[in-house]
């Protein structure tokens, strides 16, 4: 999958505002300085971020952003969609047909239910995630505090139904990194797009 710079960026912008809840509320200027972006760039997704309610500003010489509801009342997945677009959009076949005006496999396609299958787990997965849960100690805490918890199931008993069988925190015990493993390269903030995830 892809993660664009935009929904990286924006969720390190609500990460801060999470941070510093219940103190004076944080300025534009503050969180580009922490997060090594530009005055402009963050004053871009935190209109973002209040146009979707998970951030907040209030006005005058103490005034800047908060967040819209408390940390534990925000989960991932609604974060990221209001930074961007799912991972499978319901109409993305229409922008793959090919030739045709529409897509040869329209009425019997096994590629498009992997997509669909992934779109839904990594939306059970993330939504049991809140931004409370990544406000900690770093990347191998976070890493070994996620791959002990069953999203699928927390999601499935929080929503009283039946989640995919696939544990997201299953996924990361696979794919955890180790404590020698190397750092991330530093991300361009203005850049289109960020470097996806590196396969582990």
């Amino acid at each position: 999958m892809h993660v664009s710079a935009q929904e990286e960026y924006g969720l390190r912008c609500l990460i801060q505002l999470a941070r510093h809840d219940g103190e004076k509320p944080l300025r534009i200027q503050d969180i580009a300085a922490s997060e090594g972006l530009s005055f402009e760039y963050v004053a871009k997704l935190v209109r973002i971020l209040r146009k979707a309610g998970l951030a907040r500003s209030t006005r005058g010489a103490g005034g800047g952003y908060r967040l819209g509801r408390p940390a534990r009342e925000i989960n991932l997945w609604e974060a990221i969609r209001s930074l961007g677009e799912p991972f499978f959009r319901e109409r993305f076949c229409d922008s793959h047909t090919g030739l045709r005006p529409d897509c040869v496999h329209t009425d019997s396609c096994s590629i498009r239910g992997v997509w669909r299958g992934l779109n839904e787990l990594l939306q059970t997965s993330l939504s049991a995630v809140t931004l409370a849960d990544v406000t900690g100690e770093g990347e191998h805490a976070t890493y070994g505090w996620l791959a002990s918890r069953d999203y699928a199931g927390e999601a499935s008993g929080a929503a009283g139904g039946s989640a995919p069988a696939t544990s997201f925190g299953g996924a990361l015990a696979v794919a955890a990194p180790t404590a020698t493993a190397p750092a991330a390269a530093a991300c361009t903030p203005e850049s289109k797009a960020t470097r996806a995830p590196e396969k582990r």
